[in-house]
This record gives structure tokens, sequence and C-alpha cells, in this order.
């Protein structure tokens, strides 16, 4: 199961770990991504927190964190090669993983179909 934020950031959650990244959209509109920089291991977010910022050849933008947790890892390969979120936003461009502290956050989050129905408009 996907949700996305209000912010443009995706949670994909299996048990009580989220994979957080931004969405497809977020990147189409910031173009090539040059630099992204996130939480650190051990964080303790809020929903709604800036964990930190994405920059690309276009602008800049700050990450806000869809769910409040733990981060118990950082997707390293992302230091080196910021480009794979632009190719593989949702899967491989993942940014942090999150333990959840509340899971009934995930409800105040919109399904694919109401963030598509959102970036339409």
């Amino acid at each position: 199961m996907i949700k996305y934020s209000k912010d443009h950031e995706w949670v994909k959650v299996k048990g009580d770990i989220g994979n957080v990244g931004i969405s497809e959209h977020a990147v189409e509109e910031l173009g090539d991504i040059t630099y992204i920089e996130g939480p650190n291991v051990g964080d303790t977010l809020k929903a709604g927190d800036a964990v930190g910022f994405v920059e690309s050849v276009k602008a800049a933008s700050d990450i806000y964190s869809p769910v409040s947790g733990e981060v118990v890892e950082v997707n390293e390969t992302l230091e080196s090669e910021p480009e794979i979120v632009n190719t593989d936003p949702l899967g491989e461009g993942w940014i942090y993983r999150i333990k959840l502290s509340d899971k009934s956050e995930l409800d105040s989050l919109m399904s694919e179909k109401e963030y598509f129905e959102m970036i339409k408009e």
C-alpha cells in the first residue's frame, strides 16, 4: 500500500516499516536531481516535520515526513547517485525507512487515486 502527502512525499508500508520518498510528480516538477539530504538513522520524526531537502537543476525543495516514527535506514546510494530518484522515484529512489510510531496517521494521507486527482487540479 502506498500513501501520499499533500507535500508530494509517499510512504510504502510493510508491517510497521515504511519506505519514504518523493513522488513522480515532484520529480517531474524539480527536473534533474543533483543532491538529496535526508534524516539520519536514529532520528525521531513527527508527521509534517521538515527532514531534509532535494536540489535539482531547477530548484531546491524541502522534504517532509509523511508519518511519525524513528528512522531505521537511509538510502546511502543517493549520496553518490541522487539521479536514481529521477529514474525510479517509487522504487530504488526511496530516501529513508521509518519505523512507524502511529499507523493511524496513514488514514490522513491520500490514496494513489486521491493524490492523482489533487495534482490534476
